[in-house]
C-alpha cells in the first residue's frame, strides 16, 4: 500500500472537471507505482479521463483500469442510433479515409473494423467515436495495411 501515491491520484481526479463524481472511484497503489482504479463512472470519456489523469501523476508506472461505466438515463442511446452517429462522425473527419471503417454496436459498446494505411488514422477513428454521448466502450480492431519497408521505398 502506498498512501502517498493514492493521495496524489485522488487529488488529480478531484481537480478534473470531466469527472463529476471522483469519490465513486476507489484507488489502490502499491510500493512500485502500480495503481488500480475500481468503481463506477458515468461515461466512457470519464473513464478515459480518469486513466489519463492517473498516468500523469508522478510516481505512477502502471495503471490497471477496473472501472465500470454506468450510463445515466439522459446519456443512454439505442445501439442503432450510436452506430449511425459513429459512422457520421467518421465520415466528417478528413483524416480518415472514407468508407474504410465500419462500426458494430452491442449494448453501447462500439467495435471498429476495417483497414487503413496509417496508424494515426486508426487512432483518430478511436478518438472520434469514443467521445460520443452514450458510448460505454470501444474496441479498435482496425488493421493497418502493411507498408513497404524503407529499403523497398528506396529501390522503387
Amino acid at each position: 500500500m502506498n498512501s502517498e501515491l493514492e493521495a496524489a491520484v485522488q487529488s488529480a481526479l478531484l481537480r478534473d472537471p470531466r469527472i463529476p463524481h471522483p469519490a465513486e472511484i476507489a484507488i489502490s497503489a502499491d510500493e512500485i507505482g502500480s495503481v488500480t482504479l475500481r468503481g463506477t463512472v458515468g461515461s466512457f470519456p470519464q473513464r478515459r479521463a480518469a486513466v489519463d489523469d492517473v498516468r500523469d501523476v508522478d510516481g505512477v508506472l502502471n495503471v490497471t483500469d477496473k472501472l465500470e461505466i454506468n450510463l445515466r438515463e439522459p446519456d443512454r442511446r439505442p445501439d442503432d442510433e450510436l452506430r449511425g452517429r459513429a459512422l457520421e462522425r467518421l465520415s466528417w473527419d478528413t483524416q480518415i479515409p472514407a468508407g474504410q471503417i465500419d462500426v458494430e454496436v452491442s449494448h453501447a459498446h462500439l467495435t471498429l473494423t476495417g483497414e487503413v494505411d496509417h496508424e494515426f488514422e486508426s487512432e483518430q477513428a478511436y478518438r472520434d467515436v469514443s467521445q460520443l454521448t452514450g458510448v460505454a466502450g470501444v474496441t479498435n480492431e482496425i488493421k493497418i495495411k502493411t507498408l513497404r519497408s524503407a529499403d523497398e521505398w528506396w529501390r522503387a
